[in-house]
This record gives C-alpha cells, sequence and structure tokens, in this order.
C-alpha cells in the first residue's frame, strides 16, 4: 500500500472514529441527564407527614392520632419514594381500582377504611400519590395502558399503636390480608358486572377519560381482568389459612412462573394423569375438546381462563368438574401455597450476604435482583412471555435455551432499573430503636443483665451489629431442620416442590455443586431461576431502542457496582448441598441480626408466637404440668396495638384472625433455647431461663 492511499485511510478511520466517540459522549451525557433528573424527581415528594393520616373508627376498633416516625435513616422524601416508586406490577386497569364498589356495598373499595380493614395503610394526596392510594399501592405504566399495582412499601411497612398514637416503621413487616383482600377484590369485579352495579361503574370508568371510549371496552376489560383475578385464587388456593401478618409468598411465585413456563402437550399429560376416586378421570377426547386451540409452547392467561372455564363446563364434550376436582386438577399443575410466613423486615437486608427465611437467595452480585424480580412475578408483573423462533437472543442464552427450536421471550412489566434503585435505597434504612417517650423506659438494670443471658443463649446465632455502620456486614447463620425443629413446611417446600419445566427441559443451570439438567418435572427452584434469568436479561420494552439498552448496561454495572456483597459459603450448622441433593442447604432456617426485633411481631418464621416473652416459653408437650408457662397454641391477629411488657401485639380483644398452632405450616414448636429444649450449635442444651430472666433478656432485646 502507498504512502499516501496509507495516510487517507488513516485519516478516514480517524474522522470515523472522532465521530464515534462525539456520538458516544452525546450518548453518555443523555444518560447522565437522565439519570440526574431522575434523582432530582426522587426528592420531589417531601411532605413533612410523609402522606400518613390520622384514623377514626377503623377496623378492630382501632382509633389512632397522626402517626410518627422514627429515626431510621430516611427523611420524608425517602420514605414517600419508597412507598411509591413502581416496580412494574399490574393488578388490574388503574381506572377500575379507582371507580370499583365493594361487592355488597355502594362504598369505594379502594376507601380508607375498607383498606384499613385488610391493614393496608391509608394516605393522604401528595405528589407522588395524587389519588391518596394506600401505602405501596401505585400506578404503574406498561405498553401505554395504566394500571394499579404494588410495590415493596405494601408488605414492608409496618405500624404500631399504643394508647391511640401509631408509630410508622419504614421497612418493617406489614399487618396485611393479602388473601382477604384478593378474594374480596374477586367478589367486588365479579358484582361489578351485573345490573345497577356495571352501569355505575361503566359510567364512572368512561366519565375518568382514562382511554376508554365505550361501555363495550369497559365490560370487556372487566370480564378479563375479573377472570385474572379468579385464575389467580383458584391457582393459589390453600387449606391453611394466612390471616393477617402473613403470606407464602414463594408458593405463588412458585405458581406464577409454572403457569406461564408450562407448554400445551404437559397440559394435556397433567390432565389425562389427574385422578378422582383413584381412578382417571379425563378421556383423551375431553382433554383434546379441552386444550383445542391452545399455544403448542406457552400458554397465557386467557388461555389458562379458557382452560379452567371449559373444565367446568357442562356442554357436549367438555367434563364438567366440580370445584373439588378443579383443585385436583390443579395440584396435578401447581403446587399448594401452604406455607404462609411473616413478612420480614427490610432493614440490614442489603447488608445481608444471604436472604430469605432459609437462605434460599444468594445476595452477592446480581443476586438482589433476580430475588426482586421474582417478587414482582408474585406481585401480578405482566408477563407477555410468548415462543419465537431461534435468533440472537441474549435471554435465550442467559436463560439455557440457546439450542431450543423455540425459544421463551421474556418482554414483561418489569421495571428492573428501579428494582436496582430499590436495593440501593434500602443501604441506607436503619433499624427502628425503641421510643421510649411512647411505650415506656427501658429498666436499664434488667437491660443489662439480659446482655448477659443474651451473650450466652442467642449470640451464637443472632450477631450484635452496630445498626448505623455503614460498612456492617450481616451473616445469615443457618439451622438445619432437625437442629432448630421449627415448622417445616416452607423450607421443605421450597425444595420439595415441582412442576412441568416447558421450554426448560434439558437446559442446564449451574448449581454450587455443578451443573444439573433441568428435567420435565423438576423442582420449581430450578424453573423459577431460569425464568429469572431471562427477565433480567431483557431490557425494558417499554423504552426507545438507545435508551433501553442504555438502562440496561447502567443497571448491570449499577448491580455490581452497588453491591459489596461477595459470594461466600453459608455460615452455621445444616446440611451442605451434594451432587446427589444439590438443593440440602436449603432445608434450615436463617437467623441474624436482632436489632429493631421489638417492632417485628408475631415471631418465628411462619409468625406462630405472638410476643417475644412468648418465644422464651417452651411448647406444651404430653406430660407437661398443666400450671406452668408455655407458648400459647392459639391467638388472635390483626390489630396493632401494642403490649410493651411482652412486646407484641396484643391477642384478645378483638375480631381478627384466629391463629391455631396444629398442623405443618402454622406449628409453633421448635426454637427453645430459652426453653432448655433446643441444643446450641456446639450441641449444648442449656437450662431453662427463670421468669425474672425471661423479663431481664426481654428487657434487653428492646434495647437492640
Amino acid at each position: 500500500m502507498s504512502q499516501g492511499v496509507f495516510s487517507r485511510v488513516f485519516q478516514f478511520l480517524k474522522q470515523k472514529l472522532k465521530l464515534f466517540f462525539r456520538v458516544f459522549l452525546v450518548f453518555v451525557a443523555g444518560v447522565l441527564i437522565v439519570l440526574a433528573i431522575g434523582k432530582t424527581y426522587q426528592a420531589w415528594d417531601d411532605d413533612p407527614e410523609r402522606g400518613a393520616i390520622a384514623l377514626e373508627d377503623g377496623a378492630l376498633g382501632e382509633n389512632f392520632a397522626m402517626p410518627v416516625y422514627l429515626d431510621q435513616g430516611w427523611d420524608e422524601n425517602d420514605s414517600l419514594w419508597f412507598y411509591n416508586v413502581t416496580q412494574g406490577s399490574g393488578l388490574l386497569p388503574y381506572d377500575f381500582f379507582l371507580v370499583l364498589e365493594q361487592a355488597e356495598t355502594q362504598e369505594a373499595f379502594r376507601s380508607d377504611r375498607n383498606m384499613d380493614r385488610f391493614r393496608y395503610l391509608p394516605q393522604k394526596t401528595t405528589f407522588f400519590n395524587p389519588d391518596a392510594l394506600p401505602v405501596g399501592f401505585v400506578k404503574d405504566s406498561y405498553k401505554g395502558d395504566d394500571y394499579v399495582g404494588f410495590t415493596c412499601a405494601a408488605c414492608h411497612t409496618a405500624q404500631v399503636n399504643f394508647k391511640g398514637q401509631a408509630i410508622r416503621i419504614d421497612g418493617g413487616p406489614a399487618m396485611a390480608d393479602m388473601v382477604g383482600f384478593l378474594l374480596e377484590l374477586e367478589a367486588a369485579m365479579q358484582a361489578a358486572q351485573k345490573g345497577e352495579k356495571n352501569k355505575r361503574f361503566v359510567q364512572r370508568v368512561l366519565d375518568l377519560d382514562g382511554g376508554y371510549s365505550s361501555a363495550d371496552e369497559v365490560n370487556a376489560d372487566l370480564k378479563h381482568w375479573s377472570r385474572t383475578v379468579t385464575l389467580y385464587n383458584t391457582v393459589n388456593h390453600s387449606d391453611v389459612e394466612y390471616g393477617y401478618a402473613r403470606l407464602d409468598a414463594f408458593g405463588r411465585i412458585y405458581n406464577r412462573v409454572l403457569q406461564h413456563v408450562i407448554n400445551k402437550p404437559q397440559v394435556a399429560e397433567a390432565l389425562l394423569l389427574t385422578r378422582f376416586d383413584d381412578r382417571a378421570f379425563l378421556s383423551m377426547p375431553e382433554v383434546g375438546k379441552v386444550l383445542e386451540g391452545i399455544n403448542e409452547t406457552i400458554i397465557d392467561d386467557d388461555e389458562f381462563m379458557v382452560v379452567l372455564e371449559r373444565l367446568q363446563s357442562t356442554d357436549t364434550g367438555y367434563p364438567g368438574l366440580t370445584p373439588e376436582q378443579i383443585l385436583k386438577v390443579r395440584d396435578r399443575i401447581f403446587n399448594s401455597p401452604n406455607a404462609p410466613v411473616s413478612y420480614p423486615f427490610l432493614w440490614d437486608i442489603a447488608q445481608s450476604d444471604y436472604v430469605q427465611w432459609n437462605g434460599l437467595a444468594n445476595n452477592a452480585a446480581i443476586g438482589p435482583l433476580g430475588r426482586n424480580a421474582g417478587e414482582v412475578i408474585g406481585v401480578f408483573g405482566i408477563l407477555d412471555w410468548e415462543a419465537k423462533d431461534p435468533g440472537l437472543s441474549l435471554s435465550a442464552r442467559i436463560s439455557g435455551q440457546k439450542n431450543k427450536k423455540k425459544r421463551i421471550d421474556f418482554t414483561s412489566s418489569i421495571d428492573l432499573v428501579n428494582l436496582q434503585r430499590v436495593e440501593s435505597h434500602l443501604r441506607s434504612l436503619t433499624s427502628p430503636q425503641w421510643p421510649q417517650d411512647i411505650l415506656g423506659a427501658i429498666d436499664q438494670e434488667k437491660a443489662g443483665r439480659g446482655r448477659l443471658i443474651y451473650a450466652k443463649y442467642c449470640q451464637a446465632c443472632h450477631e450484635v451489629i452496630d445498626r448505623t455502620d455503614w460498612s456492617r456486614l450481616v451473616v445469615a447463620k443457618m439451622s438445619g431442620l432437625e437442629e432448630i425443629g421449627t415448622d417445616e413446611a416452607t423450607a421443605v417446600n421450597s425444595v420439595t416442590y415441582k412442576g412441568k419445566a416447558g421450554n426448560f427441559k434439558h437446559t442446564y443451570q449451574k448449581t454450587d455443586v455443578g451443573s444439573v439438567i433441568i428435567e420435565e418435572d423438576a423442582p420449581v427452584v430450578q424453573i423459577l431461576t431460569s425464568a429469572t434469568r431471562g427477565v433480567i436479561a431483557t431490557p425494558d420494552p417499554d423504552k426507545w431502542f438507545i435508551r433501553r439498552w442504555a438502562d440496561w448496561v447502567y443497571l448491570l454495572v449499577m448491580s455490581l457496582a452497588d453491591n459489596e456483597i461477595e459470594s461466600s459459603v453459608k455460615a452455621g450448622n445444616y446440611t451442605p448441598d451434594t451432587t446427589a441433593a444439590p438443593y440440602n442447604s436449603l432445608l434450615a432456617y436463617k437467623a441474624r441480626s436482632l436489632n429493631g426485633i421489638w417492632a417485628t411481631a408475631p415471631y418465628l418464621h411462619n409468625g406462630s408466637v405472638p410476643s417475644l416473652y412468648d418465644l422464651l416459653l417452651p411448647v406444651k408437650r404430653p406430660g407437661d404440668a398443666g400450671d406452668g408457662e408455655y407458648r400459647p397454641s392459639e391467638f388472635m391477629v390483626g390489630a396493632r396495638e401494642f403490649d410493651p411488657i411482652r412486646v407484641g401485639f396484643i391477642t384478645e380483644g378483638y375480631d381478627g384472625t384466629l391463629f391455631k398452632a396444629d398442623k405443618r405450616g402454622d406449628m409453633n414448636d421448635g426454637h427453645e433455647y430459652a426453653a432448655g429444649k433446643t441444643a446450641q450449635p456446639d450441641g449444648t442444651v442449656l437450662p431453662a431461663l427463670s421468669a425474672e430472666q425471661r423479663w431481664d433478656l426481654v428487657e434487653y432485646l428492646k434495647t437492640l
């Protein structure tokens, strides 16, 4: 090549390189400007009362004055942003929620009084919440439509009442009855399709001028979303009642994932294998008619609802199944979410090595993003997953589908950028300290004696930390089921629940002990892992092309850069994973630091013990003396009125949910260290505490 030609080529490349860098700098500047605007916008809502309101004539006979806030490291806009930040949840169209009446009255379903009945926290109008929705309910948008959805705050904001004064606890476990809320929502939506209720509903939706132009459009969507809620409630029916303050979130997440990955041949097989009175009930012609016209590779909500309705139909060729038989079909495809747990508290979650009650989620790298994406799947993220022809697909590769004839595309409403921002936001949240001016002074002498007891009986698992130490690391101390002795349902279900793997059949997935091949009937934990990986690898479809990919790159960079947790071996006394049993370590429960524990009743992972004092008592066993002190085998749940002596909520004198510790999922035994029944991690069984020692220990626990 001559020097002149070389020079011209060099100049051409130089010009192109300059142009590339200019475009790149403009692109980076644009992204930074968007992020700066977002951070500024985040601070705009600074209502001094954080949107809270006083409430008279509340549910369960409760009244309270304007709630106050404790120092948890957040100011007004920190709390309000957390309450109202969208995460991609779409329960039903937004206008529908605004105007929907209760099933039996004309009172608005979303009224403060009704939402308080489900123990959601009413709010007033603020900048981020112009329609005064309760804490954790937001207006979310997806593909040009507006929906009402949940945020983390709905399940992770608490309130403690004492003698008319309310205390809001950011990141605390909610008292919410989500199951009751959804069942009554279903009834209200069905009632809205009939008679005068329908006329009022349709007219009010049209009056809002939110995009509907005719009564037919409103009624078509009302029918669609009513069927969707009905399907969710049917799939997630459980014989174990949750009541207030509990939810089997993982059981419900598992079922939503199974519903959206199963294919038509696998549904057909499940129907043919379903048995009633020990015999196959559905014939091949019936199954063929029920599944006529259903997608081969992946089934959406509407198609699943069609299948459910056809199964119940008595028209010619359909089986006409009873509700009991429908549940038999449900059990063949899904798993009963029968292991409710208390809503966990969120302070220190961003500083924890493993999270979830049984340490299911490694919190390193992009682990928090996957965990939070799974959470949105469970709370009505809109999952537009569909089968596509093979091609260049990052989500297909990351979710293990790269060699599939068809691949599942994971387009959804899930807002990954906001999920990363929420996780980052939680780094500054600290645990609440006992408010002595409201709940009474701590007896420092008793607490001093209790500190010594804590060091001997508790600290081997529950490390004492500085709640405000920015560099703190919270280590999960795992205890195997045999060692801890608490109700097994949550841990066992997480490992043993299986489902149809759909397009993930015969794909590979890495575990801590090597790669596994996902079989057709696979542990749901494998299917969920593959699905959340696919979601994370799918940029937001609601953003224009460059912004979509810029946000996605920013998301991954920030998820890694902002997370100081490194992957590590679990601590504690548990059965480790093996190649034959790669999920053994999940058959355990996690102990964590107890700062702020006073504000998190009821106790144990399944909420089976009402107070800290009761937690120090033994379970009554056959042959035990009748006049001893034991954990209550039943108690009332739902009130927010606090008992500062026993440290928990009051358990009588109102009509809440009656909790009974009488079956799997509800058992209150185990963790009886203070009662001399459970061995310490080193195998030592310490003597039972006296009543005086128990009260000293409770007094110390107030100080954490």
